[in-house]
């Protein structure tokens, strides 16, 4: 036996296909199911997602914390030691990041750091890069574009 072949107990489910308050006979007939008065055996008595009959409703009893700041960018960080895996005289862009497996996600931007080392010569094109990372890019005749 596997969960790809379970089935509902013969006579377990009914269909859907049901009328309410259609006489004694129906068995769900007078108070369709409804019981007796109350808010929500009258028409249109449902009350909304976290009403509590009045009572303080839980998601205004508790403490709010923390704030989102809608114009925050999410730039995604790489150090400039990934870049050893392209080849000398590579074009490094986002999409070749992507390519290559160094980021998953490009984000709102990707901004190179300058921890590690790099050896081969690189034109970088990202949204951002660090001084340092710059500076050793450049000092290995490399060029750095920021887009």
């Amino acid at each position: 036996m596997d969960l790809s072949n379970l089935t509902p107990a013969e006579g377990s489910v009914h269909s859907s296909n049901f009328r309410r308050g259609r006489g004694h006979g129906s068995g769900n007939g007078k108070t369709a199911g409804k019981g007796h008065k109350g808010q929500k055996a009258r028409s249109g008595g449902s009350v909304r997602l976290g009403f509590e009959g009045g009572q303080m409703p839980l998601y205004r009893r508790l403490p709010k914390r923390g704030f989102k700041n809608r114009n925050s960018k999410e730039i995604v960080a790489i150090n400039i030691d990934a870049l050893e895996r392209f080849e000398d005289g590579t074009e490094v862009t986002v999409a070749t990041l992507l390519e290559n497996g160094v980021i998953s996600h490009a984000r709102d931007g990707v901004k190179i750091l300058g921890n590690g080392d790099l050896t081969k010569k690189l034109t970088v094109k990202v949204d951002a890069v660090s001084e340092s990372a710059k500076a050793k890019i450049e000092a290995v005749g490399g060029k750095v574009e920021v887009i």
